[in-house]
């Protein structure tokens, strides 16, 4: 039974002669954002007892998911769409998924899942909902036309969805919190705190710094992540004769407008100012080749999990100063916070750190330390399953 009182899916199971197993119901854009996001959670749901459903859009990553023991949802949206009928019927779809699968709790991953989710669990009447949301800056503060709209519409949607009491709102960084509770006005015991979403620190380990200055960015290939800058900076050290090699990893995301074309991330590579691995799964072993860890991202995010693991392999970082990387990143303590947008001051932070080994291997050893202090994939499971446990009973 949820806290809310009424009769749950997994009372009405327990009822028609069933085991009373509640149901959790993960909804996610894609299946290998799950994978690398919210695996862990899922299956500490799993093991305290849950019965794990995963609704997203199936790629790559299916077999993954099947394989351990939860129940794959196949859904057909698209991130970039926002044609209104064609949403609209992606809305229609989940709260027919969650009307014929009757989960005791769903809990919905980024923003758009958030919204959309949302409204579908109020049509469908499921008890209780989580929402993880990150990265509201440009959403919420951006002055262009396309995201002071779409900010004016969630800001209302969430006001509206927030007035359901069995529902909580997942941030991951002190600047998202305060500016949700600013706009969106929910109750203090709505909003939860969770920084990110950890970092296995037993494969993320500190290895030996490498004989050259390797400076290393791992994400995907978005122009507001910065590339562009750091490729600048590149081309500016290098012109310089500075002793540096530059790693990009990462594939472009074509659904996503911000994404760099394959020509031009080849054209960079041709010219000799970076070299481009594209996707890797081996994210630790590239950590180990790298010396610096960067992550010139124009716009706020919740937690970056590619700084959270460089950290955790013990190496410092260069980092803009925007909401999320100011969370792992303590400037002059275990890396270093530049301006968005000014390759200049990239240059001046790579030099700065790539003549001073002393200073690498101390500010690699505290973000090492910060990690497990704070970010480590234990402590963001331990606090999501008491938020769980705060919606629905479920054994401790």
């Amino acid at each position: 039974m949820t806290s809310t009182g009424r009769t749950s899916s997994a009372s009405t199971r327990a009822m028609a002669g069933e085991r009373p197993r509640p149901r959790i119901l993960y909804l996610v854009t894609e299946d290998w954002y799950f994978c690398s996001h919210r695996l862990p959670v899922a299956r500490a749901a799993r093991d305290a007892g849950f019965e794990v459903v995963v609704a997203t859009r199936v790629q790559d990553h299916g077999t993954q998911i099947t394989d351990e023991g939860f129940r794959l949802v196949p859904l057909r949206w698209q991130r970039r769409s926002l044609h209104p009928w064609r949403e609209l019927r992606v809305v229609a779809e989940v709260a027919g998924v969650y009307r014929h699968e009757k989960p005791d709790l769903v809990h919905h991953v980024a923003l758009k899942p958030a919204v959309y989710g949302s409204v579908a669990a109020r049509l469908a009447r499921v008890p209780a909902a989580v929402n993880t949301v990150a990265g509201l800056g440009y959403v919420f503060t951006s002055r262009q036309w396309k995201a002071r709209i779409l900010g004016g519409i969630l800001k209302a949607a969430f006001r509206s969805l927030l007035k359901r009491p069995n529902v909580r709102i997942i941030l991951q960084n002190p600047d998202d919190r305060d500016l949700f509770a600013a706009l969106c006005k929910p109750r203090p015991e709505q909003m939860v705190l969770i920084r990110g979403s950890g970092v296995d620190v037993e494969h993320f380990v500190p290895r030996p710094q490498p004989d050259d200055v390797v400076v290393t960015m791992v994400s995907r290939m978005l122009w507001n992540k910065g590339v562009g800058d750091l490729v600048e900076a590149a081309k500016r050290l290098r012109g310089a004769g500075e002793p540096v090699r530059f790693l990009l990893v990462g594939s472009p995301d074509p659904e996503n407008p911000a994404s760099i074309p394959e020509s031009q991330l080849t054209a960079w590579q041709e010219a000799g100012h970076v070299e481009w691995l594209g996707h890797r799964t081996d994210v630790a072993d590239i950590w180990a080749r790298s010396a610096i860890a960067v992550l010139p991202t124009t716009y706020g995010e919740g937690v970056p999990k590619c700084l959270l693991e460089a950290a955790a392999c013990g190496r410092p970082i260069i980092a803009t100063d925007t909401a999320g990387c100011r969370e792992i990143v303590r400037d002059g303590e275990n890396g270093l916070l530049v301006p968005t947008g000014d390759p200049g001051a990239l240059v001046d932070a790579i030099r700065r750190l790539s003549r001073d080994p002393a200073m690498r291997a101390d500010m690699g050893a505290k973000g090492r330390e910060l990690v497990i202090g704070h970010f480590s994939e234990d402590t963001v499971v331990r606090q999501t399953m008491d938020v769980y446990r705060s919606l629905v009973e479920i054994e401790r």
